[in-house]
């Protein structure tokens, strides 16, 4: 008997399988065979049903009815399904030996093996696993010790285990039991999941057939084969489905950022053609070009970043803004490969608009880039560069000159080689892509600032440490830590924050308050030999924390790289947006502001520019034009969960298995990422998981109820009013979005009215107007007294957590009597959060803090209440200029 024999044999008889939640087993009757019935992670399990949900015993396959369009191979001609099925077969994106090694596999007889790549077992990259303690990688088939589950969850190595001589082991300042160790070995393998024909009953990997187990619509996705589906084509019985039944990369929402990049790009790629025909002598037409390009803007949202405590402590006297709001968006390129729009490059940015504080203002921080090696096609330019880096940089350049337009006044670049097998935003990349070291990635980025220098978008290339950490030639800046652009995320503030932490160790150390005046009197000179007189405690420090920290810089400093998109003043080295610039034509990148060429008026001859030479030069004024008051930006709030962070989107990939090391992988996972992105996710009010479309049950009362199917089915709601089901209504989707954005302001604004009225309502009982502020009060009480708290799975502290977060947002109340808002970032996720940031820019600084909590999912409040909160924001500030015109 073979194995397919077998697997029929025990389909026949009862199996325990989970319900979807992954709760309890329950006992369902198999009424037809299930070869191969795997479950992935989106909760679809796989059988000769198509979809692979489990046959009810009241409905057949037949009777259900059925949604098309689940695999995008049946948007496929004939001639695509062949291109397709040619490609699974190529095993390109692996090293030689592994290549091989399938190609082996592939060309055996196996009856079990996938119709499409001829190999039947494939296996998901493994997910690393680091010693929590320690931080040392996990290997492969090693054993080790964990406990806990989720983001809670603790792994111990070999070494730290055994060198615990205790009953007990300590991590994150918690001792746990040895004794309650579970004892396991990283040899887990996850099968890739299959899908069966419901024509010819033959088994693909969903991976290879393109399935997407999630297009459900309330309905059973059919899945017809390629084979059969080519056969019913040529028949006439079939017609390949319109391309506008699964949503691609085109019909993401447009922006004016991403219009402006793609008509950029564009253009430079046709001229780009026709040098290359001009160079070979041939028609422009048998020149092969990049083709089925498209940009988009996945997210904007607005954000803040806070100050360190011991940095700002450092500077209270220079007035430091304990925090920066910015806007961070996320910028992604598709291609369409062989019929399938693929994600290839994505970058993510911080913009700091004119609002924002000096020194921050009006600056622009490039904080992670990533792509795939599968741009389309592999030729080298004229210039012998890769067309796919042409793209790329264009893709850059096309950002720099939109922010020059907006008025922004310059860009920062951390030239930061990633770790190995660290992942910047695409999870798992190809084996044979090669990853750039530190020198060969500042060239890359700087060989693209020169495209840009021509073209004049770039005016100024220096770095961080010549620009803030000394004073070149004509240059009269205070060296001072209240200069330097302070970045959610950059390395500079974790190490600074660390060297503050030195600085106040060493000031309550015995023998620094023993030193003899002799050495207190040296160090006094030695600052004052810097500029640095009269001196504060605080000030004090400052000046000391700068060389340090430009000493950790300085050998790195060419990594750090300034973009000036606007001229800066040679003496002050603020950078200049309105008035004139003072220019010498005798002497090279020689500007002055008006306010330092007042000043320079004032001096005698011999002390005016250039400082080394006894004859002063002629300045002449240039006036400042074209760089707008402000930079506000033109293009809507884009609110997306996956894409708010992005650890957000290593997450979802992580835990989904979307990966980007094969071609047939980067396939799949952007068809999933798509499909996620045209599909706004509620959340469920039970299990607090997002809502399929077409499983929302809602209640016409209150408009703040949302669940989802399964916990309606499981009977886990307690409401008084009736829920009903709402299928999403056939409207135009911008009108939808927009209605669905309005209605989510609605809520928050109510929830936040009712959250501050709770906190100070104290009314005679059952006589306060707002019905449910009883009930906000519980919840107050309840979080005062639960001992097993959100971090321990509480719903009700999760609930109470989130609302508190969302209040904290925009709350500017000194003394604002909702309880733990001003305490609520110091929540154990948020000091995770923190402490991620800053083991990623620190490097060497936190060697010995646990590298464990790199892998930690933080769930930060969803994307929906980020959009009301940054929505609210918005309509409030239009409200008080409108007041302030009137």
């Amino acid at each position: 008997m073979d194995n397919h024999q077998e697997d029929d044999t025990k389909c026949l008889e009862q199996e325990e399988v989970l319900d979807d939640e992954g709760e309890a087993p329950i006992d369902v009757p198999f009424l037809a065979p299930a070869v191969i019935t795997n479950k992935s992670p989106d909760g679809q399990k796989t059988g000769s049903g198509g979809c692979g949900a489990v046959k009810s015993a009241t409905m057949t396959t037949s009777e259900r009815p059925k949604i098309r369009g689940a695999s995008l191979t049946e948007l496929f001609t004939p001639e695509q399904i062949k291109e397709h099925v040619d490609s699974l077969r190529l095993w390109g994106a692996q090293s030689k030996a592994k290549a091989e090694e399938e190609k082996a596999i592939g060309h055996s007889e196996n009856k079990n093996a996938c119709w499409l790549c001829r190999v039947e077992k494939l296996t998901f990259e493994p997910p690393l696993i680091y010693c929590s303690p320690c931080g040392a990688q996990i290997k492969r088939n090693a054993p080790y010790w964990t406990v806990g589950t989720g983001n809670r969850r603790h792994y111990f190595c070999i070494s730290c285990y055994n060198q615990s001589h205790d009953e007990t082991i300590e991590v994150e300042g918690q001792a746990l039991l040895k004794a309650k160790l579970d004892k396991e070995t990283n040899n887990e393998e996850t099968e890739e999941w299959w899908v069966g024909c419901e024509k010819c009953g033959c088994w693909q990997h969903q991976i290879c057939a393109l399935f997407n187990g999630r297009r459900n619509d309330g309905k059973e996705p059919e899945y017809i084969c390629p084979n059969c589906y080519v056969e019913e084509v040529k028949c006439g019985l079939r017609t390949p489905l319109p391309q506008s039944v699964v949503l691609g990369a085109k019909d993401l929402p447009r922006t004016v950022l991403s219009d402006h990049i793609e008509d950029r790009l564009f253009k430079r790629l046709k001229q780009e053609k026709q040098d290359r025909a001009a160079a070979s002598g041939k028609n422009i037409d048998e020149i092969p070009g990049a083709e089925g390009l498209v940009v988009r803007v996945v997210s904007s949202v607005d954000k803040k970043v806070e100050v360190k405590p011991g940095f700002l402590e450092i500077l209270q006297e220079d007035n430091c803004p304990t925090e920066f709001p910015y806007n961070s968006k996320a910028v992604l390129l598709f291609q369409k490969i062989e019929g399938v729009d693929v994600c290839l490059f994505g970058m993510c940015v911080q913009e700091f608009g004119a609002e924002c504080s000096v020194p921050n203002q009006r600056r622009v921080y490039l904080s992670h880039l990533d792509s795939v090696e599968y741009f389309r096609p592999e030729i080298r330019t004229v210039s012998e560069e890769a067309l796919s880096t042409f793209v790329y940089h264009e893709i850059l350049i096309g950002y720099l000159e939109y922010c020059k337009l907006r008025g922004f006044t310059s860009c920062y670049i951390w030239a930061c080689q990633p770790l190995n097998h660290e992942d910047n935003i695409f999870y798992c990349h190809p084996e044979i892509q090669k990853t750039l070291k530190s020198d060969e990635l500042r060239e890359w980025y700087l060989s693209m600032l020169r495209k840009a220098s021509k073209e004049e978008i770039v005016v100024e290339l220096t770095n961080l440490y010549d620009h803030f950490f000394i004073t070149m030639g004509e240059c009269k800046a205070k060296v001072t830590a209240s200069r330097l652009p302070y970045f959610d995320g950059d390395y500079w503030p974790g190490a600074a924050e660390e060297m503050v932490h030195q600085l106040r160790q060493e000031e309550d150390d015995h023998k620094l308050q023993k030193k003899s005046d002799t050495e207190k009197i040296m160090i006094k000179r030695s600052l004052e030999d810097d500029g640095h007189t009269g001196l504060s405690g605080n000030a004090s420090n400052d000046a000391m924390l700068m060389p340090k920290l430009g000493e950790a810089i300085y050998p790195m400093k060419e990594d750090f790289i300034m973009v000036h998109l606007q001229y800066s003043c040679s003496h002050c080295c603020i950078l200049m947006v309105s008035g004139r610039r003072w220019v010498c034509h005798q002497c090279r990148s020689f500007y002055i502001c008006d306010k330092c060429y007042d000043a320079e008026q004032q001096l005698v001859d011999r002390e005016r520019h250039p400082s080394n030479s006894t004859d002063a030069h002629m300045l002449h004024p240039v006036d400042i034009v074209g760089v707008p008051k402000d930079t506000k930006d033109r293009d809507d709030i884009l609110e997306s969960e996956f894409f708010d962070t992005r650890l957000a989107f290593l997450s979802l990939c992580k835990e989904n298995n979307y990966q980007f090391n094969t071609l047939r992988h980067a396939k799949h996972s952007s068809m999933m990422v798509l499909h996620r992105l045209h599909n706004l996710t509620v959340t469920c009010d039970v299990c607090c998981h997002g809502i399929e479309t077409g499983k929302r049950w809602r209640c016409e009362i209150c408009p703040d109820v949302d669940v989802c199917d399964s916990c309606f089915q499981k009977g886990a709601v307690i409401h008084p009013h009736k829920l009903t089901n709402h299928p999403p209504p056939a409207v135009d989707r911008d009108a939808q979005i927009a209605a669905a954005r309005r209605f989510r302001v609605q809520q928050l604004r109510k929830m936040l009215d009712l959250l501050v009225h709770a906190s100070t309502c104290r009314p005679v009982p059952g006589h306060c107007q707002y019905p449910n502020c009883e009930r906000v009060k519980e919840l107050f009480y309840h979080s005062t007294k639960c001992k097993t708290r959100a971090s321990g799975g509480c719903e009700l502290c999760k609930k109470m957590w989130y609302m508190t977060k969302i209040h904290s947002q925009a709350c500017k109340d000194s003394d604002c009597k909702v309880p733990r808002c001003r305490c609520v970032d110091a929540s154990p996720h948020f000091c995770r959060y923190y402490l991620q940031l800053h083991l990623a820019s620190c490097g060497k600084l936190c060697t010995g803090i646990s590298r464990s909590i790199l892998k930690i999912n933080i769930s930060l409040i969803s994307g929906a209440w980020r959009t009301a909160v940054n929505e609210t924001r918005r309509q409030s500030a239009a409200e008080v200029a409108t007041n302030e015109q009137l």
